[in-house]
């Protein structure tokens, strides 16, 4: 047991802190835990790291896949080196921050997880149609969360393309980022020694496009998946529901802070805020702005 200086348990410590943190964080944490999981496993088992993994990472026969399904998920939370990781993790936390801005942290979960299947799959589909992977691929395998942080990018840079990210001493747009690291990644498939990977990132990309602007239009592919996670929840839950009085509402108005406000009006406030970020960045808004927008995301299903 891991006890702090002051007597308490450390461990719960941890625990207590990786429960209460957002979404974002809790997905970064668990890539590196399984990181570190892998790496100390092999070092002290004296078992390569690809002996560990093989069962983990997204094989390219369409029969290995089928053997073990669960890969379709597993290898978006494996890495090839700290570098890998590192690198994935920065792209995550950096674009995710804005997703969760905006929107629950469960819809970041969903893009995530959606983005790394849809590269799995394009990535399969690659290796077993084009003759320039079916010639090459015979041992080629898949990890890393990269087709997933590629789906969160492009996601935000298309839903508010026009929102900036401070690098270095200029604000750039979400969206010339996204375009740079996609257009990077087509140009380098000829010479890359990892054309396989970035066949997946162009998978992640693309649903993240395609998530962003059927949202835009009121459509939520992800409402699907958002149920089927709850339902496989609750079975390893096992809790019972625990029954609740039912609590009328006024459906014309809500409590905003000490004000009441209708509906209509907060939707006006939120894409004025919205408008703002566009034109100035999301760093140019207020505490105050920030803590509605964030409230108002959190209102989203």
């Amino acid at each position: 047991m891991l006890i702090n200086i002051d007597g308490t348990n450390m461990s719960n410590d941890l625990i207590n802190k990786y429960k209460s943190a957002s979404m974002l964080i809790k997905i970064i944490v668990i890539n590196a835990g399984v990181f570190l999981l892998f790496y100390l496993s092999s070092f002290i088992l004296s078992i390569p790291e690809s002996t560990l993994k093989a069962w983990f990472v997204l094989p390219t026969g369409i029969f290995d896949a089928v053997l073990q399904p669960w890969s379709i998920i597993t290898y978006v939370f494996l890495h090839g080196g700290f570098w890998h990781l590192f690198w994935n993790m920065i792209i995550l936390y950096y674009f995710g921050s804005y997703v969760e801005n905006l929107f629950k942290g469960k819809r970041l979960l969903t893009l995530f997880l959606l983005g790394g299947i849809a590269g799995g799959l394009l990535y399969m589909l690659a290796y077993n149609l084009f003759p320039v992977f079916i010639n090459n691929g015979i041992h080629a395998n898949l990890q890393g969360a990269s087709a997933a942080a590629f789906a969160v990018m492009v996601f935000i840079a298309t839903y508010s393309p026009n929102s900036e990210m401070r690098i270095f001493k200029w604000n750039v747009k979400l969206w010339y980022i996204a375009v740079f690291f996609v257009l990077k990644d087509l140009v380098s498939l000829p010479v890359s020694g990892n054309a396989g990977g970035l066949i997946a990132h162009m998978g992640g990309a693309l649903l993240g496009y395609f998530y962003a602007t059927q949202l835009a239009k009121g459509n939520d592919i992800g409402a699907w998946f958002d149920r089927l996670m709850d339902r496989i929840s609750n079975l390893f839950s096992g809790r019972k529901k625990v029954p609740f009085k039912k609590v009328h509402k006024n459906k014309t108005t809500y409590q905003t802070s000490s004000k009441m406000t209708t509906p209509g009006d907060r939707q006006k406030k939120v894409d004025a805020i919205l408008d703002k970020i566009s034109k100035s960045g999301y760093e140019s808004l207020s505490k105050k702005e920030k803590d509605f927008l964030f409230k108002a995301g959190n209102d989203n299903p």
